[in-house]
C-alpha cells in the first residue's frame, strides 16, 4: 500500500541530482550506515566522516613521529610542517591566502569567543546581531555590555524566518557616530537553513561596520569565496564540513583588521617575549597570537585530508545535491495532514528551498491542535533508528519567534527560584518550545528521505 502510494507521489517530486554518484559514495565511504540500518539526518549537528579520511590519517600517525611544534627537533619540525600545510590548505579552500590569517581554534564557538573578547567594545562601540544567531554569537553581547558598549538585534519575519533588506539597511545606517561597529550574522541559519545574503557584508562595510560572519552552517554545502566577500572575521568548524576530527575550527582574520582584536593577556606560544623580572611581554604578530598553548598538532593534519576529500567531490556538486534533497523532502512533507484535512505538520521557513541549506525544522500537532512534544517525536524516531535533533538548537531567537514566546517574568522566576524550582521551570519552558530538525548531507540517499517520510506518517497514524 505504502509503496504504491509512493509511486504515485514521486512523479510530482523534484529529482535528486547526482544520485548515482552519491549512492556509490555512500556504499564506499559510509557503509556503516547500511550495516547498522541507520538513517542519519543530523548533518547540521555534525557531518559524517568518510572511511578514506580515517585510513589516511591513521596511516600518517602510524608511520611518522610527531612532536610538539614549539621546538626545533625533527619530530617537532615535521609536526610544524604538517600544521602549516593544513593552514595553507584552509586558506586556499576559501580563496583567502593573500588576505587572511588562519587561527586554529577548538570550534566555531572558540573562534567567535576570540572576536567577542578582543573586539574593542566600549562606550564608543556598537554591536548589531540578528535574532537568528547561534548562542555563541549572542554571548558577544555580554563582552559588549560589560565594557559599556551598546547592542541591538535586527528582527526576523515570522512568515519565512528571513530578514527584510530594508530593515537591515536602516539598522546599518544608524550609529554613524560610533567609532567601532561590529555586525555579526550567520551566512546560513543553523536552524531554518535560510542563507542570509552575503551582500550584507559589503553593505555593512560601506556604512563603516566591521563584519563577523558565522560560516559554520554554511560552508559544509556552499562555496565561500573570500576574494569576492571579505568580512573582517569568519568562524568555521571543520567537523561540520567533513566530520573528522571534532574539536577543531578556525577563525579567519582579515589582515587589514588584525590590529582590531586587542588580546588582553598572553599564554604559551602566543608571545615573542615575556618576562618575570619585569612585567612586560610582546605578543606574536600573526596567527600564533591567538593560539593559546599547544595546538592539536596530531589532529590538524586531518584537516588537510578532509578538505582534499571535499575538494575531490566538488563543492558545487555537493551544493546541487543538498538543494535537490531539501526540495524533495520539503515537497514530500508539506501536504501531510489528518484525514479530515486538519493540520498535522507545520514546516517553518520559506516555502521556496532554492536558497536554503539542507535543514528543515517542523512541529507536529494532534487533531485538537495541541503541539506534540518534540521530545516524544525524538523518542519515536530513536525506536526507528533515525538520528534527528529536537529542541531550540542553541538559537533562542528563532525558537521564541516560532513559538510566540516572550521572556516577560521568566528572568525574575529564575533569580528567585531555588535549584529544584529552577529545574521545574526549565522543564516547563522545554514543553512550551522547540522543534524537530532534520538535515541532509553527503551521505544521505533517497531511501533515507523516504524512510523519514514514512516515519512522519506513522506518527500521524498514532494520533489519528
Amino acid at each position: 500500500m505504502l509503496s504504491s502510494l509512493y509511486k504515485k507521489q514521486t512523479a510530482q517530486k523534484p529529482t535528486l541530482l547526482h544520485d548515482t554518484y552519491f549512492n556509490d559514495l555512500r556504499r564506499k565511504e559510509y557503509s556503516r550506515l547500511c550495516q547498522q540500518q541507520h538513517t542519519y539526518l543530523d548533518f547540521t549537528g555534525g557531518n559524517l566522516y568518510a572511511q578514506s579520511q580515517l585510513d589516511e590519517h591513521q596511516s600518517l600517525l602510524r608511520n611518522n613521529v610527531l612532536g610538539n611544534p614549539h621546538s626545533g627537533n625533527p619530530s617537532s619540525l615535521l609536526a610544524t610542517q604538517l600544521v602549516q600545510e593544513a593552514r595553507d590548505k584552509v586558506l586556499t579552500f576559501f580563496n583567502a591566502s593573500e588576505d587572511y590569517q588562519c587561527v586554529f581554534t577548538q570550534n566555531a564557538s572558540g573562534a567567535l569567543k576570540i572576536v567577542g573578547e578582543c573586539y574593542p567594545h566600549n562606550k564608543d562601540s556598537y554591536l548589531l546581531m540578528l535574532a537568528d544567531n547561534h548562542n555563541s554569537v549572542h554571548g558577544m553581547r555580554e563582552y559588549c555590555s560589560k565594557q559599556d558598549g551598546s547592542y541591538s538585534y535586527a528582527p526576523l519575519n515570522y512568515e519565512d524566518l528571513m530578514i527584510s533588506d530594508q530593515d537591515l539597511e536602516e539598522s546599518l545606517q544608524q550609529h554613524a557616530y560610533k567609532k567601532n561597529k561590529l555586525f555579526t550574522y550567520p551566512a546560513q541559519s543553523n536552524v531554518s537553513g535560510v542563507k542570509h545574503d552575503l551582500e550584507w557584508i559589503n553593505k555593512a562595510q560601506s556604512n563603516g561596520w566591521d563584519v563577523c560572519l558565522d560560516a559554520a552552517a554554511y560552508v559544509p554545502s556552499s562555496p565561500l569565496d573570500l576574494k569576492k566577500y571579505q568580512p573582517e572575521f569568519v568562524a568555521v568548524s571543520f567537523y561540520k564540513i567533513f566530520g573528522y576530527p571534532t574539536g577543531l575550527g578556525c577563525l579567519l582574520i582579515k589582515k587589514s583588521a588584525f590590529h582590531k582584536l586587542e588580546k588582553k593577556w598572553f599564554a604559551g606560544g602566543t608571545v615573542q617575549y615575556a618576562s618575570v623580572s619585569n612585567p612586560f611581554y610582546f605578543l606574536a604578530d600573526d596567527y600564533e597570537r591567538f593560539e593559546n598553548g599547544t595546538i592539536s598538532y596530531l589532529d590538524i593534519p586531518a584537516v588537510t585530508i578532509g578538505l582534499n576529500y571535499i575538494s575531490k567531490i566538488g563543492m558545487q556538486r555537493i551544493n546541487e545535491r543538498i538543494t535537490s534533497m531539501t526540495k524533495y523532502l520539503y515537497q514530500s512533507l508539506k501536504d501531510i495532514c489528518y484525514n479530515d484535512g486538519s493540520r498535522f505538520i507545520h514546516l517553518f521557513g520559506p516555502s521556496c528551498r532554492e536558497t536554503t541549506g539542507g535543514t528543515i525544522i517542523m512541529n507536529f500537532f494532534n487533531p485538537d491542535g495541541a503541539l506534540i512534544s518534540v521530545y516524544d517525536v525524538e523518542e519515536k524516531a530513536n525506536l526507528m533508528n533515525i538520528s534527528l535533533r529536537s529542541g531550540c538548537f542553541c538559537n533562542p531567537g528563532i525558537d521564541e519567534l516560532n513559538n510566540r514566546i516572550t521572556n516577560d517574568g521568566i528572568e525574575n522566576e529564575f533569580y528567585t527560584s531555588d535549584n529544584s524550582n529552577r529545574k521545574d521551570l526549565v522543564r516547563k519552558l522545554k514543553n512550551m518550545r522547540g522543534a524537530t530538525r532534520v538535515s541532509v548531507g553527503i551521505a544521505t540517499t533517497q531511501k533515507d528521505l523516504d524512510y523519514y517520510v514514512e516515519f512522519v506518517k506513522s506518527v500521524r497514524a498514532e494520533f489519528s
